[in-house]
């Protein structure tokens, strides 16, 4: 193994665990968010207004921390978007110290600014590989969101006990978690991302040369960039739709908490433990045999949420389980695509865009998924899915013939001229 190679797997340790931590504060606090809302509100209707916050600065925060990183590199915008996140929490704090919702709306939405770090270090793992080992290394830093999926809502109970020792309300215990696990992960990126990935990215020989960023309208338009926009873009709209209202849709019809919390297990699995997978497989087939394998798999389980019984606990953890990991195989291809479809000039600007479009579809589809069930029942949700995935389907389809390469490596010529 030579220098370089013993770099790159240090540099891909620290982005996995940076993103490790920044899982668990995020997850710690998100998972009594809804608690937290309607004890200061007094309000169930405002329940899921600091998870609304959360979504919306993720989406501000992978548009501004992708310009920051465009002018100072991807250690210096990492490190501050965890920072932005810890500021986040302690925010929060106040609110529920001060019995008042809007400081915890505040501090929610900086808390998902925050959380754009873990989101935008997958593309900065990117920067260190050529396109056949990108998705590999792309699917290894998305699996360490599988840690925070576990540690961190298991770290609410003792965080509680704490909370109420130092004199605070309990639900104020949850939101430390974050002070200090993202804490860890921004100073751990600050000090450690040594040389920064896109400086890496810069040295090697398919990245080297001068490169000249062309217009955001024209990098939109090239054929890798439109069929990973919306590859990524649909298949969050269809994740979020579903996974939003399971929960609620299995509580009606009967099911306990137990098995409510097995079913959205097995979507979390789904979700970000296969990614290594995900990544080896995008990197032997590229990434559009494993855009459509994604997208197939969100069509079976839209399928599977619309004919499942409700009194059904298999059949909506076969569906749930199918809707992650269709989900993970589309996030992992399409990012993988994504990269291949710009040069490094390029990259972080359509990155933040791509980023800021996937959360600003999640909360369309946390919002829109309460009014379908309420006004046509749950199973449109699987109907309205199994049509939307259609679409990438389609546009992979018309433009897959100008993506050539492995990994999804893309034409940088755009549609249309």
């Amino acid at each position: 193994m030579n220098d370089l190679d013993r770099l790159r797997r240090r540099t891909v340790r620290i982005l996995v665990l940076g993103v490790a931590l920044g899982s668990t504060g995020h997850l710690a606090a998100l998972t009594v968010a809804t608690v937290v809302a309607e004890r200061l509100s007094g309000s169930p209707a405002l329940a899921g207004t600091p998870a609304a916050a959360v979504v919306l600065g993720a989406a501000f925060g992978a548009t501004i921390l992708a310009w920051i990183m465009s002018q100072r590199g991807r250690r210096f915008g990492l490190a501050l978007g965890y920072l932005v996140g810890v500021g986040g929490a302690l925010v929060a704090v106040a609110g529920i110290v001060a019995g008042q919702l809007m400081p915890l709306l505040a501090g929610s939405a900086l808390i998902g600014f925050g959380n754009s770090s873990n989101q935008l270090s997958r593309y900065a793992a990117a920067d260190l590989f050529g396109l056949d080992r990108r998705a590999s290394a792309i699917g290894t830093v998305v699996w360490a969101a599988t840690v925070g999926a576990i540690v961190g809502p298991n770290l609410v109970a003792p965080s509680r006990v704490l909370a109420e020792r130092l004199g605070l309300p309990d639900l104020a215990g949850p939101y430390l978690v974050p002070v200090l696990f993202v804490g860890l992960a921004s100073l751990l990126s600050f000090m450690f991302l040594r040389p920064d990935p896109m400086e890496l990215a810069a040295s090697r020989s398919d990245e080297s040369g001068e490169s000249v960023a062309e217009p955001l309208s024209r990098i939109v338009r090239r054929p890798a960039v439109v069929a990973a926009l919306v590859a990524l873009v649909v298949g969050q709209f269809v994740m979020v739709l579903i996974m939003t209202l399971t929960p609620l849709h299995m509580t009606t019809h009967g099911h306990d908490l137990g098995a409510v919390g097995f079913v959205i297990s097995a979507h979390t699995f789904g979700m970000f433990a296969l990614a290594p997978i995900s990544g080896r497989l995008t990197d032997r087939f590229g990434s559009p045999p494993i855009v459509y394998a994604g997208t197939a798999t969100l069509l079976v389980s839209g399928v599977l949420t619309a004919i499942a019984p409700p009194d059904s606990e298999v059949a909506l953890l076969i569906a749930l389980f199918l809707l992650g990991w269709g989900w993970n195989l589309g996030f992992v291809a399409g990012s993988a695509m994504l990269t291949g479809g710009v040069s490094i000039a390029e990259r972080t600007r359509i990155q933040g865009l791509a980023d800021g479009l996937i959360w600003s579809t999640a909360a369309l589809a946390s919002l829109g998924a309460g009014v379908i069930v309420g006004t046509a029942g749950f199973a449109a949700l699987g109907v309205i899915a199994a049509a939307l995935v259609l679409v990438p389907i389609a546009v992979l389809t018309l433009t897959r013939g100008r993506i050539p390469g492995a990994g999804g490596a893309g034409s940088f010529e755009p549609i249309g001229d």
